[in-house]
């Protein structure tokens, strides 16, 4: 099977803009306490970031042309280890509801876990023939 994934470059850069436009509602939305993050939300994101981290290593064979999947790739990891770091920040320090830095933390966050989702369709774009 051969891949072409010329507009990987579209795909990755839809990925950072779109990732980035959460990131930002979702700290203003904390920020004003429209929306709260809980505990179980964190360890639910905590452990689909660590899924991944486990899926990838499993799947890591199936990239034949390495060149193909770096681009994405690299926000695929980038990603996982946002969403992770970032969760187990927030469940370590607890944030006063309007809190600017709790809000902003939060708004890395849903961006990093944004960035993990969305890094995924353009691997799997890549995978199966993107054009």
């Amino acid at each position: 099977m051969t891949t072409n994934c010329s507009c990987q470059i579209d795909c990755t850069a839809k990925a950072v803009i779109s990732s980035v436009i959460i990131g930002v509602l979702a700290a203003i939305f904390r920020y004003t306490a429209l929306i709260t993050i809980t505990p179980a939300f964190l360890w639910v994101l905590l452990g689909i970031a660590i899924g991944y981290l486990g899926i990838t290593l499993l799947t890591s064979s199936i990239c034949s042309e390495k060149r193909l999947c770096c681009k994405s790739l690299s926000l695929f990891s980038a990603g996982i280890l946002g969403t992770a770091l970032t969760s187990l920040l927030l469940l370590g320090i607890s944030f006063a509801a309007t809190s600017i830095t709790g809000a902003i933390i939060t708004g890395f966050l849903l961006f990093f876990f944004s960035l993990l989702i969305t890094s995924t369709v353009c691997l799997i774009k890549c995978r199966y023939n993107c054009d």
